[in-house]
């Protein structure tokens, strides 16, 4: 049994799909101390759009209990519309837990069985993607389970039918999927994409190329009208089918880089829905995932459109 939490908000100009998490990440100072935080690319990248003007709603589904309230409560709290979130009575919250050794850190994760892994192409929000500018998913939307996949399948070919706008980032996670059932997957994804926002280590595996013009080529033919492919420190290179340009990045001292390509593919889509041409919000979206990398964790750096704006200026 499933229900949807009401709230009053306008209605979403960017929506995002995915499976949120709530995070456990060990202490330093005392490995039996965890603090806990929050996880979910397509949750950071809601956020991250959000924080950047645009109106922004989740499409999952969290357990009926204290993780899923969390999460709800921390939608709410950055004004990421709810009601296309569903409650699923039966079914629990992904957690994951981040360890830390001399190897660096590790990741484990409770997410078999999950609210989100549950999801149904009977669950979308018809009326929320009929009216939405953008929807927003990733290789991890596609990954948790094959009715999860067939729900975004199903999500990205309703937008596009309405008018609307599908973008995705590839965000390969091996330890869901084999790859090549990835690759056969993204490339029937990579056909009803309009905006593309690959990483490199993914891409590469994905495609098998490790040429960048090779690489734009091979996503433009499936259709995407806009690639931008995030190169980190080297900023990125974005395509259309007509031109194609290295966006430089903005140079800052990184502390922690985490969630820094989530909030670039949200500040990104957040500045196409609001007109900018692709290489104007690229410029913007570097240096809004610069910012972010300056402090802490995934949404609590993000910065907003007042920050960016202003470095754009100067």
């Amino acid at each position: 049994m499933t229900q949807a939490p009401s709230q009053i908000q306008q209605t979403p100009q960017v929506l995002a799909m995915g499976e949120a998490m709530v995070e456990f990440n060990q202490s330093p100072g005392d490995a039996r101390q965890y603090l806990q935080g929050f996880g979910g690319d397509t949750s950071n990248f809601a956020i991250a759009a959000r924080r950047q003007g645009v109106s922004t709603g989740f499409v999952s589904a969290v357990g009926d209990d204290l993780f899923g309230r969390m999460l709800l409560d921390l939608w709410r709290d950055e004004g990421v519309d709810t009601t296309t979130v569903r409650v699923d009575t039966q079914a629990p919250t992904g957690v994951y837990f981040v360890s830390h050794d001399e190897n660096g850190h590790h990741f484990d994760y409770l997410r078999a069985g999950s609210a989100a892994s549950r999801y149904h192409a009977q669950d979308l929000p018809r009326d929320a993607l009929a009216s939405a500018q953008f929807l927003h998913l990733s290789g991890i939307s596609l990954a948790i389970s094959v009715n999860a996949c067939d729900a975004a399948f199903d999500a990205m070919s309703k937008i596009r039918a309405a008018g609307g706008q599908v973008s995705f980032d590839t965000n390969l996670r091996l330890k869901l999927w084999p790859l090549a059932r990835a690759r056969a997957t993204m490339r029937e994804a990579f056909s009803l994409t309009d905006v593309c926002l690959p990483s490199w280590d993914d891409v590469t595996a994905v495609t098998g190329l490790e040429d960048r013009d090779a690489i734009l080529d091979e996503l433009l033919s499936h259709g995407v009208k806009v690639v931008a492919l995030k190169l980190g420190r080297e900023g990125c290179y974005v395509a259309t089918p007509t031109e194609r340009r290295i966006v430089a990045p903005y140079p800052v001292q990184a502390l922690d880089a985490t969630g820094a390509g989530d909030c670039f593919g949200g500040a990104f889509v957040a500045r196409l829905a609001l007109g900018d041409d692709p290489f104007t919000a690229a410029r913007y979206a570097n240096i809004c995932a610069a910012l972010s990398t300056t402090g802490y964790g995934a949404v609590a750096p993000v910065p907003r459109t007042e920050q960016v704006l202003a470095l754009m200026g100067a």
